[in-house]
């Protein structure tokens, strides 16, 4: 068994290397940062050091298996990386940080188990990944967008804005631009009538949406153009 002094060695480069995997997550101000990332690996390890030498003196009465403890903690991780995962509009967050959440767990295990060197590697890998995937994606080929313009007259109010919006989304399309203007009474015909112009981005059908958006209470008259298509 190795002296408790070991032992403390091992803590200390647990703390050590879960506080960089933290501090990354940090500098990205995200959800889980510097210290939730050192108690998940402190505490992995801790797990662990508990399993393989918490009952060497027991003779015998408590069986030892480091290999169950270790699974326990794996399995155990996921209930705080799954509470880092929400869902909003559609779009899923906190994937990467709910995986340096894991990463780090594993990088607590391997140095309590007195593996330091696939412990420094492994959270050297993993900031490889946080800063140079990054930009190295960059320089990647991006896939083909087509662009369209949707311009929709409602009244005011209503929130048919909001849900115009939704629809949109939920057609396939991206909304990367919104420009609204309140109409004249000649132009709408009503008063408090407004004009919004939505720059999209998607390959979805435009004549659909067109029709989705057109049933819209409060809607007075609605196009779906793409201006490539015209070039």
């Amino acid at each position: 068994m190795p002296s408790e002094w070991e032992l403390l060695g091992r803590l200390a480069l647990t703390v050590l290397l879960s506080a960089a995997v933290g501090l990354e997550r940090e500098y990205r101000q995200k959800s889980a940062g510097l210290r939730t990332h050192t108690l998940v690996g402190l505490g992995a390890a801790l797990f662990s050091l508990g399993g393989a030498y918490g009952f060497a003196g027991e003779g015998g009465a408590f069986p030892r298996d480091p290999a169950r403890v270790a699974a326990q903690v794996v399995t155990g991780i996921g209930f705080i990386g799954g509470g880092l995962i929400f869902v909003r509009q559609d779009a899923v967050r906190g994937l990467t940080t709910a995986a340096g959440v894991w990463v780090t767990a594993a990088i607590g295990l391997a140095a309590a188990a007195g593996q330091g060197v696939l412990a420094i590697a492994s959270t050297g890998a993993y900031m490889l990944v946080a800063f140079g995937f990054p930009a190295m994606t960059r320089w990647l080929p991006q896939p083909g967008t087509e662009r369209a313009v949707a311009q929709v007259s409602y009244l005011d109010g209503r929130g048919v804005l909001r849900q115009a919006i939704a629809r949109c989304t939920h057609a396939g399309f991206a909304v990367v631009d919104i420009s609204t203007r309140r109409l004249d009474p000649g132009e709408g015909g009503d008063p408090g009538a407004v004009s919004v112009r939505l720059e999209l981005q998607g390959t979805s059908d435009g004549e659909l949406l067109r029709a989705d958006l057109a049933e819209l209470d409060g809607v007075l008259a609605v196009s779906v153009d793409r201006p490539d298509d015209a070039e």
